[in-house]
């Protein structure tokens, strides 16, 4: 009997020291969160990432966590420390009236000082606000209005939801990129035809904008309603151009694309997407540097594809709104 109040004492004795032990873990009770916070140089030439830990939620403050981290991190991006040799993202001048978060994209209110700002800064400063809101666990896309209007492009189009990929190679020097708007054409929700998205990108000069049309299609659509064409794995090995033929290398991810398309939807997102912006009529798509392969065992590479507007939806509307005569 006393053996078995003994055995029971010292299981007693282990699990409260376990219990003890969970308690004083510092790892688990003092959980912090770090981003990086998209400042801007003295100079407002390029954006400055700085470190920045989320301090933790105050327990009388009543949204959930995510509130938490977009309006804290919101505040970093309008306010600098006084340590630092920057500026801040976002002018004193700009106000910021509200924000709401919907299936993972996240609507920024400003006032109608947002659209007087310059180009330059302007692309600064929706690059720093892209860049540190999407570090948020559920904000995937960020859009922006300015008295309560959708920001606009250069051609007077909406800009639309913006992905960390739009900005592409970190914008360390204003002067050597450029605004461009693609059209792109992702799956429609039946997986049978294309959807145009139109979708300006801040890019790197230097990058040829087949590789930018390529790279876009791959990171998916920002407008709800589409589907992506191709996974995300997708690796783009290369791109050439030669007397208006784009060569487009691929590794093997290409070749196992599980999405719920029709198996031509794939290749002509790709190729009309590249007839629509540049002047490219045909492509020829490998993998691997070989042109041998059937794609979903389907459609064979060894071919050149043009563009075929037959897989457009907005083509059959054309249709429908004419009577089927041009």
């Amino acid at each position: 009997m006393m053996k078995r109040r003994t055995v029971y004492l010292i299981l007693l004795v282990m699990a409260l020291c376990l219990t003890g032990c969970e308690r004083r873990n510092p790892l688990e009770q003092n959980k912090v969160e770090q981003y990086k916070i998209y400042y801007l140089n003295s100079a407002m030439t390029r954006m400055e990432p700085q470190d920045y830990v989320l301090p933790e939620k105050p327990e009388d403050y009543e949204q959930a966590q995510t509130d938490w981290e977009i309006m804290n991190l919101l505040e970093q991006l309008r306010t600098v420390p006084n340590d630092l040799d920057r500026q801040a993202a976002v002018p004193d001048k700009v106000g910021f009236e509200r924000y709401k978060l919907e299936d993972k994209v996240l609507y920024l209110y400003f006032d109608n000082n947002y659209a007087m700002m310059n180009n330059t800064r302007e692309i600064l400063c929706r690059a720093s606000l892209v860049r540190t809101l999407t570090q948020i666990k559920g904000v995937d896309y960020v859009v922006l209005y300015t008295a309560e209007q959708p920001l606009m492009d250069n051609s007077g189009s909406p800009v639309g939801p913006m992905a960390n990929a739009d900005f592409i190679d970190n914008i360390s020097n204003v002067n050597s990129y450029e605004k461009t708007e693609l059209v792109l054409y992702f799956s429609d929700q039946t997986g049978e035809k294309l959807e145009r998205e139109t979708r300006e990108v801040v890019h790197n000069v230097n990058s040829s904008l087949e590789k930018l049309v390529i790279e876009q299609l791959i990171s998916g659509p920002g407008r709800p309603g589409l589907n992506p064409t191709l996974p995300k794995e997708t690796k783009l090995l290369n791109v050439s151009v030669n007397e208006n033929v784009c060569y487009i290398n691929f590794d093997s991810s290409f070749l196992n694309n599980t999405l719920e398309v029709k198996e031509y939807i794939p290749i002509y997102s790709i190729v009309n997407s590249l007839a629509a912006v540049t002047s490219i009529n045909k492509v020829q798509i490998t993998v691997n540097g070989s042109q041998e392969f059937m794609f979903r065992d389907s459609i064979s590479l060894n071919q050149l594809f043009e563009r075929n507007l037959d897989y457009n939806a907005e083509n059959e509307e054309a249709i429908s709104e004419t009577g089927g005569n041009e």
